[in-house]
């Protein structure tokens, strides 16, 4: 993108010269098993693909002390740089995820949410995109992203925000 500031170019450059992030991946979802689980196996792909090392991955049913529990513990072993959760980010009653999620956030960034459900419409589902409440944040110096639970949802933030801009976001983290 030639309309990216410099000083921005340059911190991404320098992101990029880091060291892999270490990442860690959660589905939530009360329907799917470890064989149907397309979006996080997705997910784990794409990031080692990319040459990040998927530490831990799990996949719970949408109960909130479970996730809770789960992210707390992954947030406290000091050894990733981001949590990518697929799943729970709708308007259905057993859709807790968020409300999981946010009160661990130290810093929440929403225009991650902004921007995914626009390149959603834009992309995707159009009006139906405003329906998922992604969104992202910092808590305890780890880059979390929850995302919906569609393999397509997670495709599209993968491949337009999270592996284009964590490693910056990373960087922002640690200093």
């Amino acid at each position: 993108m030639s309309d990216v500031p410099e000083g921005t170019q340059a911190h991404r450059a320098e992101a990029r010269r880091t060291a892999a992030m270490r990442a860690a991946v959660l589905t939530v979802s009360d329907s799917r098993t470890p064989e149907t689980d397309e979006s996080g196996r997705y997910l784990r792909e794409a990031l080692a693909a990319a040459g990040h090392a998927v530490q831990a991955h799990d996949l719970l049913p949408n109960d909130e002390g479970r996730v809770r529990a789960r992210l707390e513990e992954w947030l406290a072993r000091g050894d990733l740089d981001l949590v990518v959760i697929t799943g729970g980010t709708g308007l259905g009653s057993r859709d807790r995820t968020i409300e999981v999620v946010r009160p661990l956030l130290e810093k929440e960034l929403p225009g991650f949410g902004e921007l995914f459900r626009m390149l959603g419409f834009q992309e995707q589902v159009g009006p139906a995109a405003m329906l998922s409440r992604a969104t992202a944040g910092s808590a305890r110096g780890v880059f979390v992203v929850s995302l919906p639970g569609s393999r397509a949802a997670c495709e599209l933030a993968m491949t337009r925000l999270i592996l284009p801009e964590a490693p910056h976001a990373i960087r922002e983290l640690r200093r």
